[in-house]
């Protein structure tokens, strides 16, 4: 097998169930792996350690901040990296195309877009808009970052990009309490973003926010589709999105697995962000309070509004 001139960057806390596979899909074929580690308490070092001495610890404040971090301070010493999250597995398809791109020349492509293929209870989600899913993961470390969102970041890159053929499988969730946790978390974070769209997300300097755009690429049209779901009313649009995703995207045919996740993460979740939405509006009109002073007592987060 050809090793790639590529760094693959990893995130992980007690992930000793998933890492294993995801350290598999890549060892052999890249360079160099790096785990970055947010100080596990279960045997996700022990077993990153078989594949790599690579390995840093780093305290964790969001996912944008702890990528960035991992490029800042890295000794990464090829040019190109590819970001992997501790449950995702890069396919042996995925490994073939990049390959070929390798064996070619790359000056005209600073970036590669490459699909994310949902599993869930061991089922390929493959309707209800979820398939293909095209994300910048792979890309030259010096012209890329992750926007820096609390929730949904993308990587962004200056410059030319590519689509790839091969995906990286994402198995979402080792049991139902484990997704609910999860979409809790996530929600109270894409809450707090839509209540206070004051504050800058961007990274200064260079602009590595993706902007909406309805003829871009593949991640700017999923951020535009986003944009103009939030501008239908609140509580009326998690409906509205069910029913085109689950049924005029063809999301039944995804079978009982489907059904479950189309529900639980085109619906409940939306309708769980929304909720949340309403409950820090009111008790900040009720209470006479700032949207921040709001956040920081319901879920312990500080809103910091530097610039």
């Amino acid at each position: 097998m050809t090793k790639l001139p590529i760094s693959v960057i990893i995130l992980t806390y007690n992930e000793e169930k998933n890492i294993e596979d995801c350290l598999k899909s890549v060892y052999g074929w890249v360079d160099e792996i790096f785990v970055i580690d947010s100080y596990s308490t279960d045997k996700t070092l022990e077993i990153a350690r078989k594949y790599t001495d690579k390995i840093y610890q780093h305290p964790f404040e969001n996912y944008a901040k702890q990528r960035n971090w991992a490029q800042d301070n890295l000794p990464v010493k090829n040019e190109w990296v590819f970001h992997l999250d501790a449950d995702e597995r890069a396919t042996p398809e995925l490994y073939s195309e990049l390959r070929k791109a390798f064996s070619s020349t790359l000056d005209a492509v600073d970036g590669f877009l490459v699909s994310r293929r949902t599993v869930f209870m061991g089922r390929w989600i493959k309707h209800g808009g979820h398939y293909p899913a095209y994300h910048l993961r792979i890309f030259k470390k010096d012209l890329g970052r992750c926007e820096d969102r609390l929730y949904d970041q993308h990587f962004a890159v200056n410059g030319k990009t590519k689509i790839l053929r091969g995906d990286i499988i994402d198995t979402v969730t080792v049991s139902l309490d484990d997704l609910i946790f999860k979409h809790n978390k996530w929600a109270t974070l894409e809450a707090m973003e839509a209540v206070d769209r004051a504050k800058d997300y961007g990274v200064r300097g260079k602009d590595y926010t993706v902007k909406g755009n309805r003829k871009g690429n593949p991640i700017e049209r999923r951020r535009w589709l986003r944009e103009k779901y939030y501008e239908f009313p609140l509580f009326i649009r998690p409906f509205l999105y069910f029913i085109y995703r689950y049924f005029f995207r063809l999301g039944f045919l995804d079978g009982k697995e489907g059904l479950i996740f189309h529900f639980l993460q085109g619906f409940w979740y939306r309708f769980l962000v929304d909720a949340k939405i309403f409950e820090i509006v009111k008790k900040a009109k009720i209470e006479s309070k700032t949207l921040e002073q709001v956040i920081e007592e319901l879920y312990g987060i500080t809103v910091d509004r530097e610039q």
